[in-house]
């Protein structure tokens, strides 16, 4: 069992945030287990434990605070790197006894610089090369860091100099190869050019200021609203 007293954060903070009381703090002791997500990507990148406290500091100063087992104090995730957890969601499971907390980071999670806690793999089927959506993510972000570089030393940069007009010709350009691909029945090729599509749609999306998440959230807002209608 945790400590009863209150952490001094806590104690100088609002309180008119409550924390939800579905949580059986009884059945974890006081202490529930947070899995922190990346809100966009969905990569997982850390696991936390938090108390009542850490909870509400959570909701009320929306950075991410857990209570620090060996510290035995409230630690708010960057209270001395800067690289906090900004929070954006949260849901408790089931069994009312763990939270998954969507977050966006400010900078790495893991104290080794790392994106994720989660990098050193203890076992691995042959499943584990099925595609890692959270891959796209970063890839847009490493699109994004080529708009202002040197045009003779990256392509994804000679696209952005040449103009909306150009990235959006290959776009054209690679949707018929696509369409050419599947008709003559090579999948591998399909596959590639699918890749050269995706890639060139993404540079297309950063240079109007855009993402892929945009798209995402266009086809959820379809898809809810022909779901209500076939109700």
């Amino acid at each position: 069992m945790i400590p009863k007293k209150t952490h001094d954060a806590f104690q100088s903070a609002s309180t008119q945030v409550k924390a939800p009381k579905k949580i059986d703090w009884d059945k974890t002791q006081g202490l529930i287990p947070a899995i922190i997500q990346h809100a966009k990507s969905g990569q997982v990148l850390m696991l936390g434990f938090m108390n009542p406290d850490a909870l509400k500091i959570t909701l009320e100063t929306k950075k991410v605070t857990f209570w620090s087992r060996t510290k035995k104090r409230l630690w708010t995730k960057g209270e001395k790197s800067g690289h906090f957890l900004d929070l954006v969601a949260m849901s408790l499971d089931c069994d009312q006894d763990t939270l998954l907390v969507q977050a966006l980071p400010k900078g790495p999670t893991c104290h080794r610089g790392t994106s994720s806690c989660f990098v050193e793999p203890l076992f691995k089927s042959k499943e584990a090369n099925t595609p890692d959506f959270s891959f796209l993510y970063a890839l847009e972000k490493h699109l994004a860091s080529r708009k202002n570089e040197d045009a003779s030393r990256s392509y994804t940069a000679s696209l952005y100099a040449q103009g909306t007009k150009r990235i959006a010709q290959k776009v054209g350009e690679e949707g018929v190869e696509v369409a050419l691909a599947a008709t003559s029945g090579d999948k591998k090729e399909l596959v590639e050019e699918s890749a050269d599509l995706m890639y060139h749609l993404l540079v297309l999306l950063q240079d109007q200021n855009l993402s892929l998440g945009d798209v995402i959230y266009q086809l959820k807002k379809r898809h809810a609203k022909n779901a209500e209608r076939n109700k």
